[in-house]
């Protein structure tokens, strides 16, 4: 991300839309470029460095989804999705395609702004006051390297978004802890808002995906999420880890997102 004054990039189809809201994001600081089409947009963020893309789910060409699955599938700049008609089917979509976050249709530009600048500070975040150990994690198998924003599985590099990393960072940071969805949320979003328990269950299921084949996040029935791990190497002067936690199936409204998220034959 650009050290510079953040530059957003809008794609959006209604002409009326671009210059207000280019104008309103420079009072706090923000260049927002804008592109009518989907194929506009993708060439711009080709050819510049942007720290943050704005979404319309309706779009020409190919809708928000798509368009937020083709950008994921070579960047993992901070991506806010604009739903019209402000479903939640349309959100959770948005969401398991890589969103960061959602905002629906009609909005006030001043909460567009706020949720910008909310993943762009968790983006920009660094324990640079923290000893050098605790800037990494490592457990058997992955390693989290806090500095540079680094995920490695079995040594190999895991293209994480923003808030990807930032929920498996905390997970790390108390391993065997069950944090409660609420935690998660609360921890993770940093101002209040119009958020549902769901959108953390996604953001469990598609990191889960990715952390494949290690099996690491479990879910604790009617409490939340652990990182449930061995550590490599214990940090200096850290609490030694708590014991791994077993897991137990996630009942109520999210029962079938924790069952399915588990590998065939895992047991309970």
């Amino acid at each position: 991300m650009s050290t510079d004054a953040p530059r957003i990039l809008l794609i959006d189809d209604d002409v009326h839309l671009g210059p207000p809201l280019a104008s309103y994001f420079a009072r706090f600081g923000c260049t927002l470029d804008c592109a009518l089409r989907p194929s506009e947009g993708l060439a711009r963020l080709r050819a510049h460095p942007y720290d943050a893309a704005i979404l319309d789910v309706m779009l020409p060409e190919m809708d928000g989804f798509a368009l937020c699955r083709q950008i994921r599938a070579d960047s993992d700049i901070p991506i806010v999705m604009l739903t019209a008609r402000g479903d939640v089917m349309d959100r959770v979509v948005g969401l398991e395609l890589g969103a960061d976050d959602y905002l629906p249709k009609p909005f006030e530009p001043r909460e567009l702004v706020a949720r910008v600048q909310t993943i762009l500070r968790r983006q920009r975040v660094r324990p640079a006051a923290a000893p050098a150990s605790a800037q990494r994690h490592d457990f058997d198998g992955l390693a989290i390297d806090l500095d540079r924003r680094e995920v490695l599985r079995h040594g190999e590099r895991l293209e994480l978004t923003g808030t990807e990393f930032e929920l498996l960072a905390l997970l790390a940071s108390e391993p065997g802890k069950v944090f409660s969805r609420d935690d998660i949320l609360n921890r993770l979003r940093g101002h209040e808002a119009d958020l549902f328990t769901r959108a953390v269950d996604i953001v469990v299921s598609r990191l889960r995906r990715k952390l494949e084949p290690l099996d690491c996040i479990k879910t604790l029935r009617n409490a939340g999420y652990t990182l449930a791990v061995g550590r490599v190497v214990e940090e200096a002067g850290s609490t030694p880890a708590r014991p791994p936690v077993r897991p137990e199936p996630d009942e109520g409204q999210n029962g079938a997102q924790a069952t399915a998220d588990r590998p065939p034959g895992a047991g309970s």
